[in-house]
């Protein structure tokens, strides 16, 4: 295969930034390939897309992309290439065909050539049914899928992703890869940046990036490989696998580790050897083995960074009583007009337990996660937090809540001392906010950005920010709606520390993810589709009752299986 992106010895300043984004970085990228970018945030993914789509000219160096320079050559180069933003533009008060004529326009595509693009895009899309709807009422994974076909108007011979399947289900994630399968068949290069590491296990060849150099440039089983004999999975844990994975990470062999289903995962440095079931402080009858290693095990182990086990929030007091039923849905059902978005949810959560809501998007989670809130009132049913009814006694149970959204209800252009300090005062806590403010900044390591704007913060320290105003009023229940979507592993598990001591303390933990890996952190799991929860239980019941390996292939079969029963 030939090379059809050619970089050499680039390097990208930014004024301002003590450190280059791509620093001196030579690679190459193949056409008729899924190239893959990963690496932690602030790695370079998205400055070096931007390099090769032209919208960013090098301090150093040279980018070729078909020949071309992006940035002598960018009209040439605008009909080569095809760019998907993590923000791709769509304007949702346009209709999915408006959205594409617009872009059509916008590429000189016309007549019979868009006519003919058209049928293609919308049948490759499987959008075709869907060409009156607004872009704004679309799901997640279709918009996704609507982005993809605007940036597809005109053939490219490159397409670059970046991050194009956060904050989509499993199933719209396999319905883009084999969009981009099928265009790599077409002799196209694909560049797809992403955060989700099971994705760069698919890609033919990957690029690891940290602080814009690269660890690792190569397919991806071979970076794997290198991991061979150092991950081991810890069995037969049950409730003690939170409090066994601190001791783990204490562990000087131990160098990655964190929750997967009723087990553990730890990944050793080189030529170590596994702690003993005494040395991490496990139940009697606990096991560690081998397991093959992953693509993410390796990516760890290449950053060299370790994730610091111990979290002020595993200091302080218990919370909530362990055990007891802190949230309580009874048929709970939300009609919008004539269409119910959820019908009949019941179920129970009790104090010290993560209950994770999944489902494909548009399935209702979020209306039930709403309603679970106190922020949509439902249609029939009721439900509870700490024993408050959210209809009848709702600012009680609100004060019983804190909640963490998916954008992470941040006001970027407040500084963190305001944005903390607003908080206090919504949660009441005016004659203590001095003290809990100081409290939570050191627990976050908040201080050197306290003047900082949030909008401005590093990816990071958002989530720290907004998990620090979410839980600084010490809430019985905590809702996390997608709260790592989009995030690099290493974060991820510095966000899991502070929930997984949260709950050591009692607080009932409710999350929604599209992450399967993320979902593996729960307790018990209710799947939500077509508005109603079609299975519930451990991680691991799900797996058995499918009779697949993993949780993404578990949701995937448990769906597909209400499909074929309808």
């Amino acid at each position: 295969m030939s090379a059809l992106i050619r970089i050499e010895a680039v390097s990208k300043r930014f004024s301002g930034q003590p450190q280059p984004a791509i620093d001196g970085l030579s690679v190459e990228f193949d056409a008729g390939r899924v190239n893959g970018l990963v690496g932690p945030d602030g790695a370079g993914k998205t400055t070096l897309i931007r390099l090769m789509a032209g919208l960013l000219v090098p301090s150093s160096g040279s980018v070729r992309v078909a020949g071309l320079d992006p940035v002598a050559e960018a009209t040439e180069l605008r009909a080569a290439v095809a760019y998907m933003p993590q923000r791709f533009g769509l304007y949702e008060d346009l209709s999915v065909m408006e959205n594409l004529a617009l872009y059509a326009d916008i590429r000189g595509v016309r007549g019979a050539e868009r006519r003919r693009r058209f049928d293609e895009l919308l049948a490759f899309t499987q959008l075709a049914h869907f060409t009156d709807r607004l872009a704004g009422r679309l799901s997640g994974g279709m918009k996704q899928k609507l982005g993809l076909a605007c940036a597809l108007v005109k053939v490219p011979k490159l397409l670059l992703l970046d991050e194009p399947s956060v904050g989509v289900d499993p199933i719209s994630r396999r319905e883009l890869w084999r969009m981009a399968a099928e265009l790599v068949g077409q002799g196209i290069a694909v560049i797809w940046s992403t955060a989700y590491l099971d994705e760069a296990e698919k890609c033919d060849q990957v690029l690891l990036l940290n602080a814009g150099r690269a660890l690792f440039a190569g397919p991806p089983a071979q970076l794997t490989a290198e991991l061979a004999g150092r991950s081991f999975l810890v069995h037969g844990l049950g409730a003690a696998r939170r409090a066994v994975l601190e001791h783990a990470l204490d562990h000087p062999a131990v160098i990655d580790g964190f929750v997967q289903g009723a087990s553990l995962r730890l990944v050793l440095g080189p030529r170590a050897q596994p702690p003993t079931v005494e040395e991490l402080r496990a139940p009697a009858g606990a096991r560690v083995v081998p397991a093959p290693p992953r693509f993410e095990d390796a990516f760890i182990a290449h950053l060299d960074q370790r994730v610091h086990p111990h979290t002020a929030y595993a200091e302080r007091q218990a919370i909530g009583a362990v055990g007891t039923v802190t949230v309580s849905a009874r048929g709970l059902t939300k009609r919008f007009g004539d269409f119910t978005a959820a019908e009949d949810i019941s179920f129970m959560i009790h104090g010290g337990e993560i209950f994770g809501l999944l489902g494909p998007n548009g399935a209702g989670k979020s209306t039930t996660f709403k309603m679970l809130c106190g922020l949509l009132k439902p249609s029939r049913g009721t439900a509870s937090v700490s024993g408050f009814d959210l209809l009848t006694a709702a600012s009680q149970a609100r004060a019983r809540i804190g909640y963490m959204a998916q954008k992470f209800s941040l006001y970027g252009d407040l500084s963190v001392r305001q944005n903390l300090d607003f908080f206090a005062g919504i949660y009441g806590l005016r004659r203590r906010r001095g003290p809990l403010i100081d409290r939570v900044v050191d627990a976050f390591g908040l201080a050197p950005y306290l003047n900082a704007d949030a909008g401005g913060l590093p990816l990071g320290f958002k989530q720290r920010l907004a998990l620090a105003c979410a839980t600084m009023h010490d809430p019985a229940v905590l809702f996390l709606d997608e709260p790592t979507s989009g995030v690099d592993p290493l974060t991820r598990r510095e966000f899991w520390s502070h929930i997984n001591a949260l709950v050591g303390r009692g607080v009932t933990v409710v999350v929604t993810t599209h992450f399967m890996d993320e979902a593996e952190y729960c307790d018990r799991i209710g799947l939500v589709y077509r508005g109603r929860i079609v299975a519930e239980g451990p991680p691991e019941r799900l797996k058995a009752d499918a009779g697949v390996g993993s949780l993404e292939e578990a949701f995937i079969s448990l769906v597909e299986g209400q499909e074929d029963a309808v």
